[in-house]
């Protein structure tokens, strides 16, 4: 990563340049990987599953708690010595007073709930699964979007330095039409179809400036920075691919949409044995530990401290479990139907990108003829002209020609790289643009 002040490509254009800040396509993926809000936002959502999933595994942990009461009785419980045998009339004793107070540790300990904890459990994985699939999904998500963004800014300098070029090259083609009319050699009009051309060059540089401008203040942005952000790098094609096949498996093997739905299938599932649990019984232990009662008569008889096992059948449930069931077999189905989709969408979404890119090759190499005739005739052009050979709107012609097969070069460089970038993101292949831009092809771009 390089801070520096960049020149302007037209020095007399701007003669103040914000500080700028080079970077290549992999250093702005890296800065994007710290500093974007969406992506803190999916690691964030990741921890918070991550916690909720280890906060299931304390379901199979007893619950213990501790309580405090405190009763009021209308009255005092009394025994009477009538109550007990005649002969002890007249004898009353209290065995507790009106006022209760009593505190105890009390623990209940599921050990069968018909697999409403497992199913719990297995939710909550599918949950953090699912984060953990999104997350690697907005991830693929921004490296696209950042590959739109940066290779934009360089479609941008590119033409820009082709409209430079044109509106020089019919500078020189003006002053050789001022020079050649004072001499007699050529009508005013072709001065005037000289100047209008100019015109319309410096129109169209001017242009090409705002659009950069624009890309640069966009990439600058997506990659959360204070300092205009311009890339390092230069548009490149390779020569081949690796087979599509490949690509289409490693996306079919890999690619996390897939997993997501993986992730919904196991929720649905764990719901199905949610609801099927709730046919059978929950079996617990339970205890209670006495911590404080008052002297009584009553407490002096009760033990302080009791364990059991207890039984809970569900006899009549009215949550609608039988239905329940059968909408959580749906879900699965759904999910099933929704993932067999999903991958022919992706075998096609990953042919159509790989055929993309082929074809972008294709138009880059297929140019180069086309491109060496275009300088040629533009040659030719110039010297026809200074020999009246030519008129004004020959140049003109073959100097517009020649920009625009440049023009049509770079965007077909553009496109192959979008291409390229989107294969690699949905194969999980991104760490590997490097290995591509170091066996690129060399650009024949004269300056």
């Amino acid at each position: 990563m390089i801070l520096l002040n960049i020149p302007p490509l037209n020095a007399a254009q701007d003669a103040t340049q914000a500080p700028t800040k080079l970077l290549s396509f992999s250093d702005a993926w890296t800065l994007l990987q710290k500093s974007n809000n969406s992506l803190a936002a999916q690691h964030a959502n990741v921890e918070r599953y991550k916690y909720l999933q280890e906060g299931k595994k304390d379901l199979n942990l007893p619950a213990v708690t501790l309580g405090a009461n405190y009763t009021r009785l209308n009255d005092d419980i009394t025994l009477l010595g009538s109550q007990i045998s005649e002969s002890l009339a007249g004898l009353e004793s209290t065995f507790e007073s009106k006022d209760v107070y009593t505190s105890s540790v009390r623990v209940v300990w599921p050990i069968y709930t018909g697999g409403k904890i497992s199913a719990a459990q297995n939710a909550a994985k599918g949950q953090f699964n699912q984060a953990e699939a999104e997350l690697v999904m907005e991830t693929q998500h921004r490296f696209e979007e950042l590959s739109q963004y940066y290779f934009s800014v360089l479609l941008a300098q590119d033409v820009l330095k082709t409209r430079q070029k044109v509106e020089t090259g019919l500078k020189q083609h003006l002053d050789f039409a001022i020079k050649l009319e004072e001499q007699g050699q050529v009508a005013h009009i072709e001065r005037l179809q000289a100047e209008a051309s100019l015109d319309k060059a410096q129109v169209d540089y001017k242009k090409a400036q705002k659009d950069l401008d624009i890309a640069s203040s966009a990439l600058t942005q997506i990659l959360n920075q204070n300092v205009v952000v311009l890339p390092k790098d230069t548009l490149f094609i390779n020569s081949t691919l690796p087979k599509m096949s490949s690509f289409i498996e490693k996306t079919l093997n890999t690619y996390p949409g897939l997993d997501i739905l993986d992730s919904r299938k196991k929720q649905a599932r764990s719901l199905i044995s949610a609801e099927k649990s709730k046919y059978y019984p929950d079996v617990f232990l339970f205890g209670d530990y006495n911590l404080y009662e008052e002297e009584t008569l009553t407490s002096e008889l009760k033990p302080d401290w009791f364990v059991g096992i207890g039984l809970s059948v569900p006899l009549f449930d009215n949550s609608g479990r039988s239905n329940n069931v059968k909408a959580a077999h749906s879900a699965v189905y759904q999910v099933q139907y929704l993932k067999a989709q999903a991958l022919q969408d992706l075998t096609v979404l990953v042919q159509k990108t790989y055929l993309e890119a082929q074809q972008a090759i294709e138009e880059v190499i297929g140019l180069d003829s086309s491109l060496a005739l275009a300088r040629e005739n533009l040659r030719l052009r110039k010297k026809g002209f200074t020999q009246g050979l030519s008129n004004s709107l020959d140049v003109v012609d073959a100097e517009l020609n020649q920009s625009s097969i440049k023009t049509q070069q770079s965007v077909a460089r553009f496109q192959y790289l979008t291409s390229l970038t989107k294969l690699l993101a949905l194969s999980g292949e991104m760490n590997t643009f490097e290995y591509y831009q170091t066996a690129a092809l060399p650009t024949d771009i004269q300056e």
